[in-house]
């Protein structure tokens, strides 16, 4: 539901801390609902969370956003279409204040070509992705959509974060009004966690 990436992330703080790297590793800061990758564009930056937590989706042409995951420390988006030279395939969004390293395209392809743990450990990164996004759509099909809520309600108790209605209904691949019912059932369970519980009159 978050991803997050610790060995990348020490990685890359290492080599920003090189002199040498500096002027090719740049911190940026992001705040809330800043879009710094952007859907059928050109990438130019490929960016590395230090800190905060970001969205990746899709818009699909009828206006509607489908959610593919939460993103925390240590992930890296804009990868494959620097890989693969082509447009934005998605849109990234911080969800709170996000800090991030980017680094050019050129020289993203320059340390896959020259430096082995890097290449090692984004190997590891696109590996991880395609088992969780296997693991995802099983879990999709086999869990009800109260407990993919309350895994986002944990979510947000657990990174201090607020996730709107409309973002966890597109992450669970549903209407508003679907996801409104949903909401309705779920509250009047009476095993939900008390924290929960709170989260979830929040939402009204």
């Amino acid at each position: 539901m978050l991803r997050t990436n610790p060995a990348f992330l020490n990685l890359i703080d290492r080599l920003h801390a090189e002199n040498i790297e500096q002027k090719n590793i740049s911190l940026k800061l992001f705040p809330a609902g800043f879009r710094f990758i952007n859907q059928g564009e050109k990438i130019r930056n490929i960016y590395f969370i230090k800190d905060g937590i970001t969205k990746c989706f899709i818009s699909e042409e009828n206006g509607k956003d489908f959610i593919i995951e939460f993103l925390g420390k240590g992930e890296v988006v804009g990868e494959l279409e620097a890989i693969k030279k082509i447009d934005c395939l998605c849109n990234v969004e911080a969800i709170s204040e996000v800090t991030a390293y980017a680094i050019p395209d050129f020289y993203f392809l320059k340390l896959i070509e020259t430096n082995i743990e890097f290449t090692s450990i984004l190997l590891q990164e696109l590996s991880t992705r395609i088992i969780q996004t296997s693991t995802r759509a099983s879990f999709q099909q086999l869990y009800t959509l109260e407990y993919g809520l309350i895994k986002l309600l944990n979510l947000q108790k657990e990174e201090n974060i607020s996730v709107s209605k409309e973002d966890m209904a597109a992450y669970l691949g549903i209407s508003i009004r679907s996801f409104n019912r949903t909401l309705k059932q779920l509250k009047s369970k009476t095993n939900v966690d008390e924290s929960l519980t709170k989260l979830l009159a929040n939402l009204g």
